[in-house]
């Protein structure tokens, strides 16, 4: 890696996907309050994600509904609304 060219708050960051569990250690400048241990003992600091490669349809092969903000919901309470 070329010296100099990373910010100074570059480190490894352990990538935690909150829908399969899966965790990743990577090099990150991503801003975090939260630490945890990784396999080797050490600790990292934790950033949280809601998708991942891990649990992206595009990368698993198989379609899932993610809604974390509950837009099917209400898309479904709008549309019976609209049916009366």
């Amino acid at each position: 890696m070329k010296k100099d060219i990373h910010p100074n708050n570059y480190r490894l960051v352990i990538f935690h996907d909150n829908s399969t569990g899966s965790r990743f250690l990577i090099g990150s400048t991503v801003v975090t309050s939260e630490t945890d241990k990784w396999e080797d003992g050490t600790e990292y600091p934790v950033f949280r994600v809601d998708v991942s490669s891990a649990s992206h349809p595009f990368y698993t092969g198989q379609e899932k509904v993610m809604d974390t903000a509950g837009r099917v919901e209400r898309f479904k309470a709008r549309a019976a609304k609209a049916r009366k």
